[in-house]
């Protein structure tokens, strides 16, 4: 991804293998659940994970049951190639919020990052490249150097780009205090007294603050989350591929191209994080993005919560007066709760681990039925062999440059490449000539792969869950992998012959491996109508649900996907209010 900153054959020659399921965090507890906890939290994802820590540090007797036979959800680092360990589904980390990091005291929980400096790196295709023109463009964190990188192509655009970085880093510090709230009830305020409409407006003084910082820029915010992102883009730039560099952040992982209306608070969704300090800096945890999960898990086994794998749910049970009263197992094991709270997608919580349930009520069935899973992505993980060579920028030496520690964009010189690659989706079939995005994050970890040996991991699309002819069956993999594979040739000739083996998830993959209703990596979609009080429904305000004592605090509540930690967060602190115990944090 676009990050801003704001201040010969392999060793086991070339397979599509199946996983060996070898991971780095297995069974966290030994023997079995007790049959009574205060919580119990379904799923082992990162947000479950957040969310044990924080009720275990209430002193709240809590619960995390996972499906899998390792934790983190989609944060999992998983050996598909033997000697490789990938960042299976989730690859780069920046989003998780600063208070979790030191709530939780992650780093002494053995967490390590490694910051990615440059950031971004966009080659430009031979046949595409103008003769004697700009053969790449790379931006970090250093302005002097994106101002020479970006006046290759518009000097105009050098200067611009300070501008624009600085109006989305005010855009950044009004909705950043938000993503650490729960949203604001309206039903609650409409029918309160003037008294609690004063305590209600303290609670969320946030929002004044919020609202002061964007006053100023209000009009330019308002176009932003609603107009399409190449208008934004075209108001400020002219060249290309500065602008499809930027609008692959306001489509990654959605279903929708730059001339989508909103599209853009998917771009500030995702330049929203920090690293070390650093507003919007992304970096690759040592060991994969199983290590974020790990420390999380080892922070809240600290604080006495217990974590279990292998321990699948099979239905989320209600007592006789109404609302959750705890879960059963897939083996039959039944288990009781004071609090439910659900790190599933809205969809399986309510329509498959409470299918037959009376206490959801059918209108709220019947909102759950129109979110939008839509999913336009296919994560495919490499092994390969040796580093690419890309002509844009050929290897000098054996060790990683520069380029190969970025988010290597490419299929993306131009804006209209990527709406292209969209329309071919929307027709049913995937794309002819994906958006690729590429990571090496073995060029800074050196603990991923054999020596001399690389992981590969490339975020695709447009690869949607439903084709118009055929299914996602093993030869539609194989076959979009090389259309995937040849793309990349073009950039860089010898990348097929460096592959040492493979891992194709598309969406059905997605869904099946790591319970993403329909593939779709954020719970649901980022779209406007499915943000802050309307996620997941208008119905209800996350993390509550129509159901009592059951909460949800999974990336379906507010504020959504990414490895943020913040819905579990939120889901928690609620949970505390509702069992009388204290909050409690750093």
């Amino acid at each position: 991804m676009t990050k801003l900153m704001f201040k010969g054959k392999g060793i086991l020659g070339k397979q599509l293998v199946k996983p060996r399921l070898k991971s780095q965090v297995r069974c966290l507890t030994n023997g079995d659940p007790k049959s009574d906890y205060d919580v119990i939290i379904v799923g082992g994802g990162h947000n479950g994970l957040v969310a044990s820590a924080y009720l275990s540090k209430a002193g709240l007797s809590t619960a995390v049951l996972e499906r899998r036979h390792v934790i983190g959800g989609a944060a999992v680092t998983e050996e598909i190639v033997p000697g490789y360990k990938f960042s299976r589904a989730s690859y780069v980390l920046s989003l998780l919020r600063p208070q979790i990091f030191q709530d939780l005291k992650l780093k002494e929980h053995g967490l390590k990052v490694y910051l990615r400096d440059p950031s971004s790196y966009t080659p430009i295709r031979k046949d595409l490249r103008k003769e004697g023109g700009p053969r790449s463009l790379t931006l970090g964190m250093c302005g002097k150097k994106n101002h020479e990188e970006i006046s290759k192509f518009s000097p105009k655009d050098a200067e611009s780009y300070v501008k624009y970085e600085h109006e989305l880093e005010k855009f950044v510090e009004a909705v950043d205090p938000l993503l650490d709230h729960a949203p604001i009830n309206m039903n609650e305020l409409a029918e309160a007294s003037l008294f609690q409409k004063m305590a209600i407006l303290r609670k969320n003084w946030h929002l004044v603050k919020a609202g002061k910082i964007v006053g100023p820029v209000a009009n330019s915010f308002y176009e932003l989350m609603t107009a399409p992102t190449t208008k934004i883009l075209d108001k400020w730039f002219e060249s290309e591929p500065l602008k499809a560099t930027l609008a692959t952040d306001s489509c990654i992982g959605a279903m929708i191209s730059p001339d989508t209306p909103g599209s853009g608070y998917v771009l500030l969704h995702h330049v929203m994080g920090e690293l070390e300090g650093i507003r919007g800096a992304w970096g690759y945890p040592e060991g994969g993005m199983g290590a974020v999960s790990r420390a999380i898990a080892n922070s809240a086994l600290a604080e006495g919560a217990h974590i279990f794998t292998n321990k699948e749910v099979s239905a989320i049970t209600t007592s006789p007066t109404g609302g959750a009263s705890g879960v059963k197992l897939a083996d039959g094991t039944q288990l009781t709760a004071k609090l439910v709270l659900s790190n599933a997608t809205p969809e399986v919580t309510f329509n498959r681990l409470m299918k037959e349930s009376a206490d959801v009520p059918s209108e709220f069935r019947t909102h759950l039925a129109n979110i939008d899973y839509n999913s336009p992505v296919c994560k495919i993980n490499v092994a390969i062999n040796k580093l690419p060579n890309f002509e844009a920028d050929p290897n000098v030496g054996d060790g990683p440059m520069p380029h190969h520690r970025c988010t290597i964009h490419l299929n993306c010189e131009k804006s209209e490449m990527i709406t292209e690659a969209y329309q071919d989706a929307v027709n049913g079939t995937y794309s002819k000539n994906p958006m690729i995005e590429m990571t090496i994050p073995s060029s800074l970890d050196n603990t991923l792969a054999p020596p001399g040996h690389h992981v590969c991991l490339m975020f695709t699309q447009y690869a949607p869950y439903t084709l118009k002819n055929g299914t996602w069956d093993e030869q539609t993999k194989e076959d979009y992998a090389n259309t995937v594979f040849d793309a990349v040739e073009k950039y860089a000739p010898g990348f097929k012959d460096s592959i040492v083996g493979k891992e194709v998830l598309p969406p059905p993959e997605l869904e099946r491996v790591f319970g993403l209703t329909g593939g779709n990596i954020f719970h649901g979609s980022m779209s406007l109508d499915q943000l802050y009080m309307t996620r997941p429904t208008t119905m209800s305000v996350a993390p509550t649900t129509p159901v009592k004592n059951l909460l949800i605090c999974g990336s379906g509540a507010h504020p959504g996907g990414g490895v943020m930690g913040a819905p579990g967060r939120i889901a928690a602190q609620h949970a505390v209010q509702l069992l009388g115990a204290k909050w409690m944090h750093s």
